[in-house]
């Protein structure tokens, strides 16, 4: 018990406020984030991407020390300067030197960035956008994937609540994923 000391009440030895952390208990846990390569999202939504496809190469696997399943570094072409832009984002199956499409038009291979309206249902897909240009919210833990279950506007989730998607009722391409 601690007594407050006050003008008619001492504080008594051995019985005040310990002032350091207590013996044994260690140290408050800091994580050593500067050796991390980077943040695992998508390319930035443009208007190839919308009407078409970009084209990019994977061209290393690596070890992020922040992640528990590696990296893909994936380059693509910048689309109005001359040069190059490296992502990061993986899905299982994917090696080095495939080729990566990202885009309205890209067809349904394993690795590839497509509008999640025009994946067919039963299809298994990680990384998945909520709203347009938020480089994927769902489905984005190692291992982790996504089942797309119907094109339906009011999407139910596995706790039994739903809500209504407005990127996904609109007519836009607004919900993109990793396949």
């Amino acid at each position: 018990m601690v007594l407050k000391a006050g003008p008619d009440r001492p504080v008594q030895p051995g019985t005040g406020i310990q002032s350091g952390p207590r013996k044994g208990a260690g140290s408050v846990f800091k994580s050593h984030t500067h050796h991390r390569k980077g943040l695992a999202r998508f390319h930035s939504l443009d208007f190839g991407e919308r009407n078409g496809y970009l084209k990019g190469v994977v061209t290393e696997i690596i070890h992020d020390p922040g992640h528990g399943a590696p990296l893909a570094k994936v380059t693509f072409r910048h689309p109005f300067r001359y040069k190059k832009q490296n992502e990061l984002f993986v899905a299982e199956g994917i090696y080095t030197g495939q080729f990566v499409y990202c885009g309205k038009k890209a067809t349904l291979v394993v690795g590839n960035v497509l509008p999640l309206r025009s994946i067919p249902e039963g299809a298994v897909v990680c990384n998945v956008e909520h709203h347009v240009g938020d480089r994927g919210v769902f489905a984005r833990a190692s291992g982790d994937y996504a089942i797309v279950i119907s094109h339906n506007p009011d999407i139910c989730c596995a706790s039994g609540l739903k809500f209504n998607c407005i990127c996904c009722a609109s007519g836009l391409l607004v919900c993109w994923c990793d396949l």
